[in-house]
C-alpha cells in the first residue's frame, strides 16, 4: 500500500504523456514530420516526472482545469443535441465523454498534488 500511496501522484503526469504520445502517433501516420511539435507538449510533464516542481505544477494544473472545462461544455452541447450530429459519432462521443472527464480529474489531481505540503 506504501508502493501505490508513493507513487500515486505521478498518475496524471505518466496520464497526460501517454495521451501526448498517442496523439502525435496518429498525427504522425498522416501528417509525417509536421507532428514532432506535437512532442513538446510533454516536456512540462516529463520536467514533473524528473523533478518536480509545486509552480509548475499548480500552473500545468490550472491550465488543464480550463481546457477541461472548456471541452465539458463542448461535450454536453453534443450530448443535449444542441448542435446537429451524425449517427456514427455518437459512439464517438461516449469515448470523447471518457476522455474529457479523465482530463479533468486528472488536472484536479495534479492540482491537489501541488497544494500538498511535500511533493
Amino acid at each position: 500500500m506504501k508502493l501505490i500511496s508513493k507513487y500515486s501522484k505521478f498518475i496524471p503526469y505518466l496520464y497526460y504523456i501517454a495521451v501526448i504520445a498517442y496523439w502525435f502517433t496518429n498525427v504522425n501516420r498522416s501528417e509525417g514530420l509536421t507532428a514532432y511539435p506535437i512532442l513538446l507538449f510533454g516536456i512540462p510533464f516529463l520536467w514533473q516526472l524528473i523533478k518536480p516542481n509545486k509552480q509548475l505544477n499548480f500552473s500545468l494544473g490550472i491550465v488543464f482545469v480550463c481546457l477541461s472545462s472548456y471541452l465539458i461544455l463542448a461535450y454536453l452541447s453534443d450530448l443535449f443535441n444542441i448542435v446537429d450530429i451524425s449517427a456514427s459519432t455518437k459512439t464517438f462521443i461516449i469515448y470523447g465523454g471518457i476522455f474529457v472527464f479523465t482530463n479533468f480529474l486528472m488536472a484536479l489531481w495534479m492540482i491537489r498534488n501541488s497544494l500538498k505540503k511535500a511533493f
